[in-house]
């Protein structure tokens, strides 16, 4: 009997996709990509065109063999890869790497199929099989030329940068983007001036609806802001400092308040689109304060399978895509479910449907959705963990609440005059308050957003109003804020910088490479390294970190997986120019690190010790290297700070706050070595009452670090309870 071999990247992949075949057909994986440019030379000669080298890793050279092996046995090759770049440069390698495009050695004959799909579902699979196509060489093609741009850069310019800066240092196109990004953006902080500015807030009553006389009723009291001084509107800064607030709060003791409009209308509130990757990663930090490599890998667990008690399946479609296009049975099944958990009140008399607005986006690709939208996240969370119950819950009400109707609110505005007593230079000034009341609740139902109910109690034009206090609000701007990894992201995309499959890999690349860390607030900050680098960067090598030409590259890479362009000139293009400015710079360009003297000497051999640079920041080295290759940590006041605590644990040394290389903060011990006590909590100083382990402090409460031990002190802030909610 003839057998079919199907050919994935992952064995959890294989397993689920064997449920829906039968003893036809032989599921294999090829763990990932099997070829690569190798990693001990440039592999891409450029004196012939680019043409990349491409080389078997030790690693698969196992997997080649077996996969050999089964393809020998087989009349039909399947190639089941994932549907980007990425997939079919995967399904390109293992027809190259197995001979899948030459004759069989005994001359039967053997064809090979590639198939896409966009879930793991048995419909999905069945679909796939009956509608092969021939590989997509446009799709390899953009992601060969991808690839060979990031070892160009990378493989010429890390040696540079060791012998400008330090070694261990690397470049990239889309990274060094990221990276100045940050830079700039810390330097905006830092030059930041914050101005002062004033707001006037008057709490009124409307005694018409007080219950008891005489007294503030907490149901019909309101705050109303001060909008306009003489009919004039007040723009932000209109009030500059405390001398001028107090003024008008002078000038409004014994005004008379009276109500001179009262607008209601209808607002409604429609739900965003269903998730791409990016908005993905984006809402996943938000409410999960999920990396985006932390979701992306729990994205790829639930869109390969899940073992449930139907066997393992795949939950959610394909998750690298820029697409919110949504399948028409996705669609039909959506409403079908709402009508039944929900009622007809919740379900759109017609389908919602988006418009892909991403550059290049792809939309015969789908959003990220539920494969099935009966399978609520609650059915089946006895069979997820809780990282994956709480993603698919997020996709999953995500995308049901886009079949929703809109939310309804009655919004109230409501302008109040306050008329001071009348003399010379009376002012008159006009005040403003907004109610909102939630009439239908729609989408919200399902995915909540932080839409505040304010109630005001009945008002008529022409009312008079009691008014208990006004007072002065002192504000100051603030500078922007750092990038989290969501705000990175979007910026990215709005620039049309990287892809989907590359957002999750900047993140991770840019931290590991020691440039930017992030601080306790969980934002990005440059290192003094990355500061560096970038530095240079901009400098001598503006092209490799411009925002504009990196986003015209990407739309090239675009034209090229469109069949629009030839890879090799876009590669051509970019490398010319490239090659020439770096053989200038070499000759040119000065070591950008001086070495910082110190008293400190080497403890091995007596020489002066010196400040160095390495990938983590900086350190303290001998003078005598290579000879002397002793270093030690450089102990800044950034990194450690005293908390006027005894070490809880050898009560010698004192605790201090510390910061790991990544930059998460730590308490340890003045005496480490000597005493190795380390806690990610802050320690308190007492011991457990319970166990005599050490208590510390997080955002809940107090805990004993014992894992063994439940202690827990009354907490000041509840901790959140475990609900299906967000």
């Amino acid at each position: 009997m003839s057998k079919s071999l199907v050919i994935v990247e992952s064995p959890t992949k294989a397993k689920t996709i064997s449920r829906f075949l039968g003893d036809d057909f032989i599921i294999e994986s090829s763990y990932g990509h099997i070829r690569d440019l190798p990693s001990y030379k440039l592999g891409v000669d450029v004196n012939n065109d680019f043409e990349p080298n491409y080389v078997i890793s030790r690693k698969s050279q196992p997997t080649v063999k077996k996969l050999k092996v089964w393809a020998a046995k087989a009349d039909k090759i399947i190639l089941a890869t994932d549907e980007d770049r990425e997939g079919e440069a995967i399904a390109w390698h293992l027809v190259q790497a197995l001979g899948l495009n030459k004759p069989t050695t005994d001359n039967r004959q053997r064809t090979t199929e590639r198939i896409v799909f966009h879930e793991i579902t048995k419909k999905a699979i069945e679909e796939a099989l009956k509608n092969p196509r021939p590989l997509d060489e446009k799709l390899v093609n953009a992601q060969q030329a991808r690839r060979i741009l990031d070892r160009l850069v990378g493989y010429l310019l890390s040696p540079f940068l060791w012998k400008k800066i330090t070694r261990g240092l690397s470049a990239g196109i889309v990274q060094s983007v990221a990276v100045r990004l940050i830079v700039e953006r810390e330097r905006e902080i830092q030059k930041f001036q914050p101005q002062e500015y004033w707001s006037i807030e008057a709490l009124l009553r409307s005694p018409i609806n007080t219950r008891k006389e005489g007294q503030l009723d907490a149901e019909n009291t309101f705050p109303a802001t001060l909008t306009k001084k003489n009919g004039e509107t007040l723009n932000k800064f209109a009030v500059p400092n405390g001398e001028e607030a107090k003024k008008i709060v002078d000038d409004l003791t014994d005004a008379a308040w009276t109500v001179t409009n009262v607008e209601k209308r209808a607002a409604t509130k429609r739900p965003s689109p269903p998730f791409t990757t990016s908005t993905l990663q984006q809402e996943a930090w938000r409410r999960l304060r999920f990396s985006a490599k932390q979701t992306m890998l729990i994205a790829q667990q639930l869109y390969e399978g899940i073992e449930l008690g139907e066997g393992s399946v795949g939950l959610i479609t394909y998750m690298r895509t820029d697409s919110v296009n949504l399948s028409e049975e996705s669609l039909v099944n959506a409403k079908s479910h709402i009508e039944s958990a929900f009622g007809k009140k919740y379900a759109l008399p017609a389908p919602r449907r988006f418009k892909t607005k991403t550059k290049g986006a792809q939309e015969a690709h789908e959003a990220v959705r539920p494969t099935d939208p009966s399978r609520s996240p609650d059915a089946i969370k006895e069979y997820l963990n809780k990282n994956q119950f709480r993603l698919y819950d997020l996709i999953w009400k995500r995308f049901m609440a886009t079949q929703m109707p809109d939310a309804i609110m009655d919004t109230t505005s409501v302008d109040i005059l306050a008329n001071p007593p009348t003399g010379p230079g009376t002012n008159t000034y006009m005040f403003r308050t907004t109610g909102q009341i939630i009439q239908f609740d729609g989408f919200l139902k399902v995915y909540p957003l932080k839409v505040e109910e304010t109630i005001l109690p009945p008002m008529a034009r022409g009312e008079a109003l009691e008014c208990a206090e006004v007072k002065p609000l002192q504000h100051f701007t603030e500078p922007p804020p750092r990038y989290t990894e969501a705000s990175l992201v979007k910026t990215l995309e709005k620039f049309g910088i990287g892809r989907p499959s590359t957002y999750a890999p900047i993140m991770s690349t840019i931290q590991d490479r020691g440039y930017i860390l992030k601080n306790p607030e969980k934002k990005f900050v440059p290192t003094d390294i990355g500061l560096v680098v970038n530095d240079m960067l901009v400098e001598h090598f503006p092209v490799v970190v411009d925002i504009q030409f990196t986003a015209k590259m990407e739309k090239e890479l675009d034209e090229v997986a469109e069949g629009a362009k030839e890879w090799r000139p876009v590669i051509r293009d970019f490398y010319g120019p490239f090659e020439k400015n770096l053989s200038e710079k070499h000759i040119e360009v000065e070591k950008q690190m001086p070495e910082e003297t110190t008293d400190e000497v080497c403890q091995n051999c007596g020489k002066p010790m010196i400040v160095r640079y390495g990938r983590f920041g900086k350190f303290l080295a001998c003078s005598g290297f290579p000879e002397c290759k002793t270093t030690k940590s450089l102990k800044s006041r950034e990194e450690q700070k005293p908390l006027d605590m005894a070490c809880p644990k050898c009560v010698e040394g004192n605790v201090i706050i510390k910061k790991t290389r990544r930059g998460k903060i730590f308490y340890g011990c003045t005496r480490y070595p000597n005493c190795d006590f380390a806690t990610w909590g802050k320690p308190t100083g007492e011991k457990c009452p319970k166990c005599g382990g050490v208590l510390y402090e997080d955002k809940y409460g107090i805990k004993c670090n014992n894992k063994e031990c439940d202690y827990k002190m009354k907490t000041t802030k509840p901790e959140p309870e475990k609900t299906n909610d967000f």
